[in-house]
């Protein structure tokens, strides 16, 4: 008989262990929620032609931004961090060959122990995007979600402007949407780019962009 109840009792074990693991993985990140802003160096929304001239010759730069609304990283608190990721490329994102490096500014407003945390997140859940983060400094860092505009300034280094499109046009035709955004995205929309720019510094060359469907927006969750 004893032989008998050691197999349900294993099983029981073996559940738990399993129930815990799941309960761990989603109180680290599970509960991450936010906006999410980013712009390209190339048009995501176009006619066919228009991708085919930029495929090739542009779209190796974005501007990534996050606005933390809620949740916490190994029990550490987020709300309200504020994340800038700048990511270039030695090909157009969409090839996922191609050799990433980064820099990612988070907010002075973050403490210590809130940096270390948002910085291990996003490396853990967004390795793949980064490629190679070459740099991570804090400062000053806003952002502002009013309606369907958003914007975004990180010091003296980047920033970002943009405005939803009309009538949500890049909805009514998805099949002129040529690409994705480099994280995943609840209620994903394709934003008019009023203006962004990259200073230069730590991951290539100054650039700026302005007066184009190059943005994705939305809401997200680690």
């Amino acid at each position: 008989m004893r032989r008998l109840w050691v197999i349900p009792m294993l099983l029981a074990v073996m559940a738990a262990f399993s129930s815990a693991i799941t309960i761990t993985s989603l109180g680290e990140s599970g509960a991450i929620r936010g906006d999410y802003v980013e712009v390209r160096t190339a048009s995501v929304f176009a006619g066919a032609c228009h991708y085919n001239g930029e495929v090739t010759t542009t779209g190796r730069d974005a501007l990534m931004a996050w606005n933390v609304k809620s949740g916490q990283w190994r029990g550490v608190d987020l709300a309200g961090v504020r994340v800038v990721a700048i990511v270039t490329a030695d090909a157009n994102l969409s090839d996922n060959d191609a050799a990433r490096s980064s820099e990612i500014l988070i907010g002075s407003n973050a403490s210590d122990e809130q940096s270390r945390a948002i910085l291990e997140a996003l490396k853990t859940r967004y390795s793949t995007s980064f490629g190679k983060i070459i740099s991570v400094r804090r400062g000053p860092l806003s952002f502002e979600h009013q309606d369907k505009t958003y914007s975004v300034t990180a010091n003296n280094v980047a920033s970002i402007d943009v405005e939803a499109m009309p009538n949500d046009l890049c909805c009514k035709m998805p099949n002129l949407v040529w690409y994705s955004p480099l994280v995943p995205l609840q209620n994903r929309k394709v934003g008019y780019t009023t203006r962004a720019q990259y200073a230069g510094d730590a991951v290539g060359d100054a650039w700026q962009r302005s007066g184009e469907n190059s943005a994705f927006y939305g809401s997200f969750s680690l």
